[in-house]
């Protein structure tokens, strides 16, 4: 959790840089700003939680599949919810990007 933090701090202190280094900060630079962070967030963040799922449910599905096969298809369907959070990840970092 340290190391996102971390991450995260060093992500703000570029874009202030990035910000402070342009000649004229204008309101449409810091919104473009604003729209890149919130969309490269968005889909890292997601991503983290998707792997996350997709390791505990795929875990789980093995063993539950070693035990009994006909077990396959309910646990295909857990680990690829588990893929679904990453996907909407992307889906809001496209409406951030695009639509807002």
């Amino acid at each position: 959790m340290k190391a996102v933090q971390a991450l995260l701090a060093v992500l703000a202190v570029a874009a202030l840089l990035a910000v402070s280094a342009s000649a004229q900060i204008t309101d449409e630079g810091i919104t473009t700003l604003a729209k890149a962070i919130g969309a490269g967030l968005a889909v890292g963040l997601a991503g983290i939680g998707g792997g996350y799922a997709v390791a505990v449910a795929g875990a789980s599905a093995i063993s539950a599949v070693a035990e009994k096969r006909e077990l396959f298809g309910t646990t295909l369907l857990f680990v690829v919810l588990g893929e679904g959070i990453a996907i909407y990840g992307l889906l809001i970092a496209l409406i951030l990007i695009f639509v807002v």
